[in-house]
């Protein structure tokens, strides 16, 4: 017998779980049709879970969501108005859910009472379902300037401080407040792509280790949405991206936050931060897999250098390898006490040297075609003398960017910037046609990303 479509297996589960509240909600508990129908609701998400680990139901608008693929199911208005009535927005159920949980998750979402805040009210802890709002990638969809983009980012950072604290004060990263930050950005990753990306350029010096993580995840999942990566594996990229650094709990502060050159003693230690991570992410309930193994592996180089020392892999993981490139690129773009920032130029040369020995080159020119030599958001100054903010990134000539010019070549700033693609340019014809060098926004007072 053929397998039915993934699309009707997720329709299924819908009308199976519609039913199951309905039927909560009219019969008293123990009724033997609650329990038909909350069995035949768990029969729907283990048929589901056969073809991945987790399934995400979101509610955008009047429609649901499954895995980021509306659903054509009918008779869902009901769900639909209880779940935005207790400001539900989003459900994710992993693979192992019991029974019982489920029957928890359909009598709270019975008969909780709504927060006057319209926030979620609190809902039962439950080991394989995570309830809450699609914050992040809710605001990024439907946003209409930079400003709520980068609400969405500070966000997604103040979560990560949440998480990191966690981990340095119970030994545990908080894996479920995690994972319903990173279902959001994944979802805003396979939405908008570019520009989640220029969101990573925003600098917070005070804050350079928060930032650092939600960097990295976003860049890790860019590379892997553009290897055609997405769904649960893309969720998993990122979580696991989010957390590489995790085991720097366990670094001491003088040695962590030290503003000048480690000395060899101390550089020891900080490599230690490998193998404490791959421990703390093995001892965490809800972590994936694949997230000790990127935290243990994401400072080794293919050709045997790297640490941990004596430690040697035929290859390595291709999330680790995207975590690398992610990791090198945001740490020499950041500056901070003891490094001045690099330009995009050379912080891409040094992904390109030793030929490939170091990392994968074509995952290197995939990064480049995907970044750009300027990134999306980046002010530059043009052959012509104009300044202008990179807008998007061209894939054949990443030296070459199309781009909105803002100041004239006279310095005059524009009352109506233009945009301009920069490879089809001909300087002899007065247009732009090339970038001659990056400007500090700082020098200028303007927030580049604010014109995007």
């Amino acid at each position: 017998m053929t397998a039915a479509p993934r699309g009707q297996v997720a329709d299924e589960l819908l009308r199976r779980f519609a039913a199951a509240l309905r039927a909560t909600q009219l019969y008293s508990k123990g009724h033997p049709l609650i329990t038909r129908n909350i069995e035949a609701l768990m029969a729907a998400v283990q048929q589901l879970h056969t073809l991945q680990p987790s399934t995400i139901l979101g509610i955008v608008g009047d429609k649901v969501i499954v895995d980021e693929a509306p659903s054509k199911a009918d008779g869902l208005e009901s769900l639909v108005r209880r779940l935005k009535q207790i400001g539900v927005e989003r459900i994710t159920i992993d693979r192992g859910v019991a029974g019982d949980e489920i029957q928890a998750l359909v009598d709270a979402i019975s008969t909780i009472e709504p927060l006057p805040s319209g926030e979620p009210p609190p809902f039962p802890s439950l080991p394989h379902v995570r309830v809450g709002r699609i914050s992040v990638g809710q605001k990024i969809e439907g946003a209409t300037d930079m400003a709520a983009f980068k609400r969405a980012y500070t966000e997604a950072v103040s979560v990560a401080e949440s998480v990191w604290d966690s981990a340095r004060t119970e030994s545990r990263p908080d894996a479920k407040v995690a994972q319903t930050m990173i279902d959001g950005l994944a979802q805003a990753v396979s939405q908008n792509r570019t520009a989640l990306l220029a969101l990573t350029t925003l600098k917070n010096y005070d804050n350079y280790t928060f930032t650092h993580m939600v960097n990295v995840s976003i860049l890790t999942m860019g590379q892997a949405r553009s290897l055609g990566i997405d769904g649960p594996l893309l969720r998993e990229l990122g979580l696991a991206a989010l957390m590489h650094d995790i085991g720097k709990v366990r670094t001491p502060l003088e040695v962590l936050n030290k503003p000048d050159k480690l000395t060899d003693a101390e550089y020891t230690i900080v490599k230690r931060h490998v193998v404490d991570g791959a421990e703390i992410l093995r001892a965490t309930p809800d972590i994936p897999a694949l997230a000790p193994v990127i935290a243990f592996e994401h400072h080794l180089r293919l050709d045997g250098t790297g640490y941990p020392h004596l430690v040697t892999r035929s290859s390595l993981n291709l999330g680790t390898m995207l975590c690398s490139i992610a990791d090198v690129y945001d740490a020499m773009r950041s500056h901070r006490a003891y490094q001045g920032a690099f330009p995009s130029d050379r912080i891409l040369a040094v992904l390109q040297r030793s030929d490939g020995h170091q990392f994968e080159q074509h995952l290197v020119r995939r990064f480049v075609q995907l970044i750009g030599i300027y990134p999306v958001g980046n002010l530059v100054r043009l052959d012509t003398g104009e300044i202008a903010v990179v807008v998007t990134v061209y894939a054949p000539d990443p030296h070459r960017p199309q781009v909105k010019v803002i100041i004239d070549r006279a310095g005059v700033r524009l009352q109506q910037p233009y945009q301009t693609n920069l490879w089809e340019g001909d300087k002899e014809l007065g247009q732009p046609s090339n970038v001659v060098k990056p400007i500090d926004p700082a020098e200028l007072g303007i927030d580049p990303l604010m014109l995007l």
